[in-house]
């Protein structure tokens, strides 16, 4: 079921009856969606999720829900923490969890997680694919989340990638410069091991792949990717655009029974707020791939 209602409150009162009369919904139901970030209302001229049943709204104040069933059914895959920075915080973000939510909800989203895990303001700095995995950074004040979020815009952070392509593409290192929606996009690929089926080639310690004992056709390579420009799904694009699209990528390759095969294992600045070289990676237990783990 999917529903939406948006209505000026003319008697006041409280939210979850005001929202369950409005939408014919049980309360219980109204109570759960309110809690998973499914409602909003105008407060002080702006626009924000209200997440108390029992709320007092005044007569003249907007609220809506967004209620669908699918979405609020959904169960957030566990992130962890992985440091403590004080005015941000590092995550790993696992596959499948969004970085931010929508006007549907916000709980499984990495955002919220963090929210409710610190118990203090959260802000977005920077985004990941939902499908992808990896490192990401939230902001524990404005400041902090203006500061950090510069270091992604103006292209002065280190950024890398491991990925697992479709085919033998071997490499030591290639950049891909081909636009994505009209703007400079800049990636460079290193081939790391190709897997042929029946042989696997670390591709670090030679120049020369034969691949003729394998099936071809099945074979995979993974690749380190770096990345200068931020744009949409562009790891994704690029390797798209020269015939080695990353493996179980649903959108520019096909669907796989894993999930799509790419991780952001590394990040590396000079923090404003420490002023200081960070220097952050993965641990290895969480650096793996599942297609081709070594």
């Amino acid at each position: 079921m999917r529903t939406t209602v948006d209505i000026t409150v003319e008697t006041p009162g409280l939210a979850v009856d005001i929202l369950s009369e409005a939408s014919g919904l049980p309360k219980q139901r109204i109570k759960d969606a309110m809690a998973k970030g499914a409602c909003w209302w105008t407060l002080k001229g702006k626009i924000v999720r209200l997440r108390k049943a029992k709320r007092d709204v005044k007569a003249g104040t907007r609220m809506q829900l967004y209620y669908d069933e699918a979405v609020l059914a959904r169960k957030a895959p566990e992130a962890e923490l992985l440091e403590d920075k004080g005015r941000y915080s590092v995550w790993f973000k696992p596959h499948r969890l969004l970085a931010q939510g929508s006007q549907w909800g916000d709980h499984c989203s990495l955002l919220r997680v963090a929210e409710v895990q610190l118990n203090r303001p959260c802000f977005l700095i920077h985004r990941l694919d939902a499908d992808a995995a990896g490192l990401m950074l939230i902001a524990h004040d404005s400041k902090a989340a203006a500061a950090l979020s510069q270091l992604f815009a103006g292209r002065t952070i280190i950024k890398q990638y491991l990925a697992d392509v479709t085919g033998v593409l071997g490499v030591k290192e290639q950049t891909i410069d081909g636009e994505i929606d009209g703007k400079a996009a800049i990636s460079h690929v290193s081939t790391l091991y190709i897997n042929t089926g029946s042989i696997n080639i670390n591709f670090t310690k030679t120049s020369a792949v034969n691949t003729e004992a394998g099936d071809t056709k099945a074979s995979t390579s993974r690749v380190n990717v770096r990345i200068e420009t931020g744009r949409k799904h562009q790891i994704r694009r690029h390797l798209a655009s020269i015939g080695h699209p990353i493996v179980a990528d649903r959108l520019y390759g096909s669907a796989a029974g894993v999930p799509l095969q790419l991780l952001a294992y590394y990040l590396q600045f000079d923090c404003p707020l420490a002023k200081s070289k960070i220097t952050l990676e993965l641990p290895e237990r969480l650096k793996q791939l599942g297609s081709n783990a070594q």
